[in-house]
């Protein structure tokens, strides 16, 4: 990987990671379509830099994860953190191997598109405006719509934001705690893949730079995108992410049954 290839990368992980499009899927298109190799240390840049994304959120929102006088906001967090590192402990591996194959992109992609249409539909008089309003049960559900993100293209935000909405949150309030929830999520797996591949790290100054640089161009662009995203969000709903998921997935598939290779 270049390090021209890394700051594409990573710009595209800022931009797509909190609009419901699955910023991991995206991730694996774009390398494809580069010709980078599914290597180890593809897959461990394609998550790690997901945090500088995610970091994002605690410079914008710096009052709310520093405010240690309300310790009722961490606790939501821990529990709805919970399932999907559970899970994503459990299994790794199998997730691991998914990354590899931009065809299950393409088939979540086109499937959560055709959700999206129907979302805002489902999901009305939200009666919950903020997280102080939900309870911890309500914040461990929401963690285990999450762990429908450990499935390549479904979308981590998406999935948390559909599942805030089913426990009686409004949009804002659903996208901002699927916000919050990134928070520790991605901290956590960015620590386990540096933990489980360290000698990547230890033994290439060059991964070193990659992995910085791309966290780096994530966050920068993340910070752009979070505010864009909010007030799209607001505005159209749901349904103009449906279209493009769809969009996308089709064609991806389209590239797939044609005999296109897209697993570099």
């Amino acid at each position: 990987m270049s390090i021209i290839e890394a700051i594409i990368i990573a710009i595209v992980e800022g931009l797509t990671e909190f609009i419901p499009v699955s910023s991991t899927g995206h991730m694996i298109i774009a390398s494809s379509l580069m010709g980078i190799n599914k290597d180890e240390f593809t897959k461990l840049f394609e998550v790690c830099i997901q945090l500088g994304a995610i970091l994002a959120v605690v410079v914008l929102y710096w009052k709310k994860f520093f405010n240690f006088s309300k310790p009722a906001f961490y606790f939501k967090l821990l529990l709805g953190v919970l399932p999907a590192l559970a899970l994503g402990y459990l299994f790794g591996d199998y997730i691991d191997a998914l990354l590899e194959k931009p065809e299950v992109v393409g088939i979540t992609l086109l499937l959560g598109g055709i959700v999206l249409l129907f979302v805002d539909k489902w999901f009305k008089n939200p009666t919950i405006d903020s997280d102080e309003q939900m309870d911890y049960f309500k914040a461990i559900r929401i963690g285990f719509f999450q762990c429908l993100a450990l499935i390549p293209g479904v979308s981590r935000s998406a999935a948390t934001i559909i599942g805030g909405m089913q426990q009686k949150l409004t949009r804002h309030a659903a996208a901002e705690f699927s916000f919050f929830l990134a928070v520790p999520t991605m901290a956590a797996a960015t620590g386990y893949k540096l933990l489980k591949h360290h000698e990547l790290l230890t033994s290439s100054a060059e991964n070193i730079k990659l992995l910085l640089v791309g966290n780096v161009v994530a966050f920068i662009v993340a910070m752009l995108a979070i505010k864009f995203f909010i007030g799209a969000l607001q505005k159209y709903g749901f349904k103009m992410w449906g279209y493009y998921r769809i969009i996308v997935g089709i064609v991806i598939l389209a590239a797939f049954f044609m005999g296109y290779r897209l697993d570099a």
